[in-house]
């Protein structure tokens, strides 16, 4: 086809890939969330001790890039991860009590934590969200994957409401954050895109 931008490579990372790779991956982070750099900074530690949770599970978008030799490679512009959730855990727990008893019970349970997904700033708009969602939870063996998201009118929380997401619990503050936060949940698997009317 001509007229159309250079393919998007979406693929699974390894955890190792991930761990050495952080801080190139928490940049997009950074840029995407409008954190500041101590945020990002201070995310670095407990993103390495996500890659060595039970069920991790991690997904990339590459772009062709000029670097500084003249020579092209591959850009990461997009990423995700997740694993699943479990007593302890601080955004379990957090969630656990943001949630009615009854709502906890049916949703958290074994349930997969989409923790991280983001894309560059400069390359939203393009559907690589989207592409990034459905092949980070593709084929999973767990009945539901859960996330938080600014509450606010933002793409990401039109996307997740778009793609099957459901609200669980509006404005909760996570500690740390002035935000308010929406709760999310969606039962596995995912409708393709392509199902969807």
């Amino acid at each position: 086809m001509t007229g159309t931008t250079p393919a998007t490579r979406i693929t699974e990372l390894p955890a190792g890939w991930m761990r050495e790779h952080l801080h190139e991956a928490l940049a997009i982070y950074g840029a995407a969330m409008d954190y500041g750099d101590s945020v990002v900074a201070g995310r670095y530690g407990y993103a390495v001790q996500h890659t060595e949770r039970e069920g991790f599970r991690a997904v990339g978008a590459f772009v062709e890039a000029p670097r500084g030799d003249g020579t092209v490679g591959e850009q990461l512009v997009g990423f995700g991860y997740g694993y699943v959730v479990a007593p302890g855990q601080w955004w379990h727990d957090q969630v656990r009590n943001a949630l009615d008893r009854r709502t906890a019970k049916q949703w958290l349970p074994g349930a997969f934590e989409v923790c991280e997904l983001h894309v560059h700033p400069d390359r939203q708009s393009q559907g690589l969200g989207r592409q990034l969602l459905h092949a980070l939870l593709a084929d999973l063996p767990q009945p539901a994957a859960l996330l938080s998201t600014p509450d606010t009118d933002t793409k990401a929380f039109r996307l997740y409401h778009a793609d099957g997401f459901v609200d669980l619990a509006r404005g909760y503050h996570f500690p740390g954050d002035a935000r308010p936060f929406a709760i999310l949940g969606a039962r596995l698997p995912l409708a393709p895109p392509a199902e969807k009317s």
